[in-house]
């Protein structure tokens, strides 16, 4: 498994992140209700306050129908497209078609609560905006991360197949904390024991640790 070091992304990177509206998304996690819809929200929240401390607000793009989740990240910088509503892989490709021309592009997902700012600039970093890559998931046959400047989304079962199917180089990188997606109680389990971002911590209601958040909300 490659090693990816800590460093700040050198290529320009504009980062989609698509998230389902929080009041239908999750099914697996927990029943239909309020805990659900906050724990959905969290698991964007967190991901996203990853992702604006890792490339700045301004090169984040976040895709949503929800619209507690777009005014919120509105206030904060992050560029907002509408969820065209025909599922995932439509939802990053109308994001996709909202960049500008020229910048190294990722796709990320947004359910990742573990993610650090650092994971994440060490994942872009190893990519390089030179050619076309993927990270899968801790299981291996899913994909959180995908980066390159000609991006075809195939998000979803057997992704990572799909995308190496593309060309796309696999990059086996040693951090779980961005490898690690949650879908379900389990997962979430194993959230919890890697560590949790802060809107995921309060949403279950546990301690928040004292001292300055890593995930910045900066407009960047």
């Amino acid at each position: 498994m490659l090693t990816a070091t800590p460093r700040a992304p050198a290529c320009n990177w504009h980062v989609v992140v698509p998230v389902k509206d929080t009041r239908h998304g999750k099914s697996r996690l927990a029943p239909a209700g309020a805990l659900r819809t906050r724990l959905s929200r969290a698991l964007a929240d967190d991901t996203l306050s990853a992702v604006v401390a890792a490339v700045g607000a301004a090169r984040t793009w976040l895709v949503t129908a929800d619209t507690g989740l777009s005014e919120h990240w509105t206030d904060v910088g992050v560029h907002v497209v509408p969820d065209p509503g025909r599922g995932l892989n439509a939802a990053i490709r109308a994001g996709l078609a909202q960049l500008p021309e020229g910048p190294a592009r990722a796709v990320l997902l947004g359910d990742l609560p573990c993610l650090t700012p650092d994971d994440l600039a060490a994942a872009l970093g190893t990519g390089g905006c030179a050619g076309e890559w993927f990270v899968p998931d801790e299981e291996g046959s899913g994909t959180v991360l995908r980066g390159g400047r000609v991006i075809v989304p195939e998000f979803g079962a057997h992704s990572a197949a799909a995308h190496a199917g593309q060309g796309a180089a696999r990059l086996e990188l040693d951090l779980p904390r961005l490898r690690h997606d949650v879908d379900d109680p389990q997962s979430l389990a194993a959230a919890v024991r890697l560590g949790l971002g802060p809107a995921t911590r309060v949403a279950l209601g546990l301690a928040v640790p004292p001292g300055p958040d890593h995930r910045a909300t900066s407009t960047g």
